[in-house]
């Protein structure tokens, strides 16, 4: 009773409502990225975009951007390296979970999550799919010369162009090692890119092609052995780490989660990579990657130069694979859908399910997903070596 008696009323009030941040939120460009942030949780939720990947980005942001959360700190991650004398004082929760993006962790075992839960058989009974793969890489060239056009340097331009692959943890690898003062930015465009597969492609696959083209129905995929199975990934490993040794972190544990789904020996390791681990890690790396999409950083020039590039730059991957669809259905004489073409951008399985719904929309008994599946896989096949090239050019 004495202590309510002691009690300052007046000043307790006065205390509350100083530390409320409402005033600075309006006052400040944070009302903006709070309103985009609620605007990808409406994509997410309401539109169901690709909510495993927006949902988790999207409230990050969301939260990054509440004044007195100190839940981020930029300022720890300044000039592109990690400021530890300041860290364990100041870090909060997400500056922790940040720094799987910061030190490349979280892209590795993303890559393992994904070959433990794809079938590559669609891409070993169609090794032509490897060309729509590659073909739909042409945006991260585009957006490399374009990026250098605009006065950036090699290694920034190289980091930008990624974003064309719709391949998220790539692109984060790839930052992270050549131009870490760019993480934030290109981490927040090429995984929201990937999330808005669904809305980005379908305009321009049906801009490059016909009714008659999108109505085509392909002829079953053969058979593919267990042993063809098991030994793709194993070849692929070596191959491309002799030939590209920076490639291999990406590669190597691609493949080993591939090879543990078709050597049929370890079901619970392949069972905890596709799931737990992938769910952990899809948490972990959206909240942290929504998380730099601060205010400060976001509303800058820079930034919404890199975002519009990375659009650029993903929109010329699209066309790159439904052109190179087209010249392969001419060669093949019609039995050649150039939808799957578009699945030649790393999103998986996003990109094949797009192809699939638009392929399916002009023609109800066309099903294109297995065939979209080759060139799926051989995107991310081939962003990996397009990061292995300019890591092997510009690393230093």
């Amino acid at each position: 009773m004495e202590a309510l008696l002691n009690l300052n009323i007046g000043e307790t009030i006065q205390k509350f409502l100083s530390e409320m941040m409402f005033a600075e939120v309006l006052t400040s460009g944070k009302w903006i990225m709070i309103l985009v942030a609620c605007f990808f949780l409406f994509l997410a939720i309401n539109r169901k975009y690709e909510p495993l990947l927006l949902l988790p980005i999207a409230f990050g942001m969301l939260i990054t951007n509440l004044p007195g959360a100190e839940m981020y700190h930029s300022e720890l991650f300044e000039g592109g390296t990690v400021h530890w004398e300041n860290f364990v004082a100041t870090a909060g929760l997400v500056d922790y979970l940040y720094l799987g993006v910061k030190l490349g962790i979280y892209p590795p075992l993303i890559f393992l999550a994904v070959g433990a839960m794809t079938d590559f058989g669609p891409l070993i009974a169609n090794p032509k799919s490897l060309l729509l793969g590659a073909a739909a890489q042409l945006g991260i060239f585009t957006a490399f010369f374009g990026a250098l056009v605009f006065g950036m340097t090699p290694e920034q331009a190289a980091s930008i162009g990624i974003i064309g692959g719709a391949d998220g943890p790539t692109a984060i690898l790839v930052t992270s090692r050549l131009a870490p003062e760019l993480l934030g930015p290109i981490a927040v465009a090429a995984y929201s890119y990937m999330a808005l597969v669904p809305v980005i492609q379908p305009p321009i696959m049906k801009l490059l092609t016909t009714k008659k083209e999108r109505s085509i129905v392909m002829e079953q995929l053969r058979p593919v052995s267990k042993v063809e199975r098991v030994c793709f990934p194993i070849i692929v490993t070596i191959f491309v780490s002799l030939l590209l040794p920076s490639a291999a972190p990406l590669i190597s544990m691609l493949m080993l989660g591939n090879l543990m789904r078709e050597s049929g020996v370890v079901e619970r390791l392949v069972d905890t990579a596709s799931n737990a681990l992938c769910n952990i890690i899809t948490i972990f790396l959206g909240v942290s990657v929504g998380a730099t999409a601060t205010a400060e950083i976001f509303l800058s020039t820079q930034t919404l130069t890199i975002v519009a590039m990375g659009l650029v730059a993903f929109a010329m991957s699209t066309v790159g694979g439904v052109l190179l669809g087209k010249v392969m259905c001419w060669a093949t004489k019609g039995k050649v859908n150039p939808l799957i073409g578009s699945a030649g951008v790393s999103a998986v399985p996003m990109a094949a399910r797009v192809s699939q719904k638009v392929g399916q929309a002009e023609n109800p008994r066309n099903f294109l997903l297995m065939h979209a599946m080759g060139p799926n896989v051989a995107g991310v096949i081939g962003s990996a070596v397009a990061a292995g090239v300019f890591l092997s050019m510009f690393m230093k």
